[in-house]
């Protein structure tokens, strides 16, 4: 990706996130008609309250969108994890907040990672 492109955002696609048969979110992805590169925005189902990130949320060069599922809450959100597989996502879980480690882009146990590039279009349904 080129860290000098003077990005020319269009709308590429969405993903809906269900839970129990409706949709109670989605995320919005961008897409760069020059460098290809994607940009991605959260949309909560009944939160009114406008962000405190004016525009498209930034992500770095070493950086892509994933989709954050816990099992525990019924909850996702939408995180940025290092291009090399392996980052610390905090959480807001069941016992508070929670540092959770991606290893080969995968978390252990009650959570679950999925690449944004790979739901465009699509539904992810919580468990």
């Amino acid at each position: 990706m080129n860290a000098q492109c003077m990005h020319s955002n269009v709308y590429y696609g969405v993903v809906n996130i269900k839970h129990r048969n409706r949709i109670i979110g989605a995320i919005d992805v961008w897409r760069c008609v020059k460098c290809k590169r994607l940009f991605a925005e959260e949309k909560r189902l009944g939160i009114l309250d406008i962000s405190s990130e004016i525009g498209m949320p930034s992500i770095s060069d070493d950086e892509s969108w994933f989709l954050l599922t816990c099992k525990l809450r019924s909850e996702w959100a939408l995180v940025k994890v290092n291009n090399s597989g392996s980052s610390t996502i905090e959480h807001e879980c069941i016992d508070g907040k929670v540092k959770l480690q991606v290893r080969d882009f995968k978390i252990d146990g009650d959570h679950k990672l999925f690449a944004i590039n790979d739901l465009i279009n699509k539904e992810v349904e919580l468990e």
